[in-house]
């Protein structure tokens, strides 16, 4: 699947849920599925700055693609659901895919009603992180 197939499942998958806690939820409930990061990747080089709680996001690059991995501490369970939809829609991809990914789903499922102005901010950390891991490998072949 592209990018964009991804985050089109995705919107779909939200516009099932009518009421803003239930797609709150369902954020919580993506989180518990993310399998967790080594402790030994839980560093402060991996560490989203901007987040309200602490996040983590690392990424491998193998075969031309980027995998990323990501995981946040035990009771910040909306963060690591942002994490986990995060790596749905980008990790397995081209890094220049990545580099430049229009990610439109996050207004599309209204994520502004559903999160606080300081996880966005924590959200757009993410995001950035993730992005700037595309372009940092965007011009290496294996």
């Amino acid at each position: 699947m592209t990018i964009n197939e991804k985050q089109d499942e995705i919107i779909d998958e939200f516009d099932l849920f009518e009421d803003q806690l239930d797609k709150t939820q369902y954020i919580i409930d993506l989180g518990k599925k993310l399998p967790p990061m080594p402790e030994s990747a839980k560093t402060d080089e991996n560490r989203i700055v901007g987040c309200q709680s602490k996040v983590w996001v690392d990424a491998e690059f193998k075969e031309d693609k980027l995998y990323f991995h990501g995981d946040s501490e035990p009771t910040a369970q909306i963060s690591k659901g942002l994490v986990s939809l995060l790596i749905r829609v980008l990790s397995g991809e081209k890094p220049e895919d990545i580099a430049n990914a229009d990610l439109y789903f996050i207004p599309r499922v209204g994520m502004g009603n559903l999160i606080t102005s300081l996880r966005a901010g924590g959200l757009a950390s993410m995001i950035e992180r993730m992005k700037a891991y595309g372009r940092a490998y965007s011009n290496q072949t294996v």
